[in-house]
């Protein structure tokens, strides 16, 4: 019995990573460790015949994939590698599958998650670096979810809308590779409240970041308190300055036209997201340099102007807006700009499952750039999510050496989905598709059918 049951984990080991292209002969190894995937496994009902922890998980990650992110479509997919592998199907109930999804460790998901990402992040070969420095990217959106009573009561809707006329919504924010487009790191919190703004979310995040990290940043996240944290370990920056802060280039160290190094005085107030005894033990003042282009006012902590001249600076931060891109990635391409789950506690896990999706598919298009040397932030990604859709019945089943043949036309496909450097005037935000002839909601659902 014992020998069955080890046999049968490693099967499922093996399943899962084939579903995904995680096998050792490519580049970026260890983005999955065997102990991570066992530990997924112990973590839930081994006994369960059909919903073991990795088929949960595997069926999760290809329902997020799905273009309808339905249970059914997963309980299809389970039943579809079950008939394939000889056992007997099945129920098509998605009870049991949502089940097993609620036994799901969250911690773990996102260990998974995080591993992929930093692993990618570190093993990024030097052409894809900045100077040789990683660079990251940081920036804050929202999600909505079902209005439930468990999710209203963890993620209140907007105070402006009133009861039953909105949506539970979260508040996330992100740190991203530049040179993978991996999810590196991310925090959530409620939309609004003390402590729930973007800083103090990014607050969490700011001890994760490395010496050889550069980050990215819009003007919201230039503050004393970030700068000096940043600085104190080491981290670079370049951000964007705050429109309410009137540069004088007469002042400090001229380095050019337009460029010179200041200090920064400590504010008297501290941030609401550091305790009085943190804020106390940063430094009275901080050294940043401070220069413009084209009108725009830029600070970072690269204080040699010939090093790091102010243009190529200038080139490097207009890569910024590529977290934005990823972030629509995720909400608009993947569907999870509104979450499916009922609770919050299921919301933080698909949040997660979600996340940890999109760091596989950019693994995989990483493994493709690496292979057949080009860059993944120029590789289609929803090519390869469509392409996986249709090749992942094929790989359930498949020994090592048939998926190994199957492998380098798959990678060389990936690398041919190039999209290029696209250029195009800036587009007014403006809708052309007229909206249907229905009023707005203006009382809750419940009220409109007991009338």
């Amino acid at each position: 019995m014992q020998k069955s049951s080890s046999l049968s984990l490693r099967l499922q080991i093996r399943h899962f990573k084939n579903t995904f292209f995680q096998v050792k002969e490519l580049p970026f190894k260890d983005l999955l460790s065997d102990s991570l995937i066992k530990a997924i496994h112990q973590s839930g009902d081994v006994r369960e015949t059909v919903f073991t922890p990795l088929v949960t998980l595997k069926a999760f990650l290809l329902q997020v994939l799905s273009p309808t992110g339905s249970c059914k479509e997963a309980v299809s997919h389970i039943l579809t590698e079950r008939l394939s592998c000889g056992y007997a199907a099945n129920s098509m109930n998605t009870g049991p599958y949502c089940k097993a999804r609620q036994r799901l460790s969250l911690s773990q998901l996102q260990e998974g998650m995080l591993s992929i990402g930093k692993t990618l992040h570190q093993q990024a070969p030097h052409s894809w670096l900045w100077k040789g420095f990683k660079v990251v990217l940081v920036d804050g959106t929202t999600l909505l979810m079902p209005d439930t009573q468990e999710n209203q009561a963890s993620y209140p809707q907007q105070s402006v809308q009133k009861p039953g006329l909105g949506f539970p919504i979260m508040r996330l924010v992100g740190l991203f590779s530049l040179a993978t487009g991996s999810c590196i790191g991310y925090a959530t919190g409620t939309f609004q409240g003390k402590g729930s703004g973007e800083t103090s979310l990014f607050s969490r995040l700011i001890s994760t970041l490395r010496k050889d990290d550069v980050l990215l940043a819009d003007r919201y996240y230039t503050t004393y308190a970030i700068m000096a944290l940043l600085i104190e370990q080491g981290t670079s920056l370049v951000f964007r300055q705050r429109s309410n802060v009137k540069s004088d280039f007469r002042k400090g160290q001229r380095l050019g036209a337009k460029d010179h190094i200041i200090s920064y005085n400590k504010p008297p107030r501290k941030p609401v997201w550091m305790t009085a005894e943190t804020y106390a033990e940063l430094p009275e003042k901080i050294i940043i340099r401070e220069f413009a282009v084209n009108g725009i006012v830029y600070v970072t902590s690269f204080l040699d102007a010939k090093d790091f001249p102010k243009k190529e600076l200038v080139e490097l931060y207009q890569q910024r807006w590529k977290v934005e891109l990823d972030f629509r990635t995720i909400k608009t391409h993947m569907g999870m700009e509104m979450l499916r789950c009922l609770t919050p506690q299921m919301v933080d896990k698909e949040l997660a499952v979600h996340l940890l999706a999109y760091n596989l598919i950019r693994a995989n298009l990483a493994k493709a750039a690496h292979i057949y040397n080009k860059k993944p932030r120029y590789l289609s990604f929803m090519a390869v999510v469509q392409l996986m859709r249709h090749i992942v019945g094929l790989c359930i089943s498949m020994t090592t050496k048939a998926l190994g043949e199957l492998l380098n036309p798959l990678l060389k496909a990936m690398a041919s989905t190039e999209i290029g450097k696209r250029k195009r005037p800036n587009q007014p935000r403006v809708i052309k598709r007229r909206p249907k002839a229905y009023p707005l909601m203006n009382k809750p659902r419940g009220e409109y059918v007991s009338c």
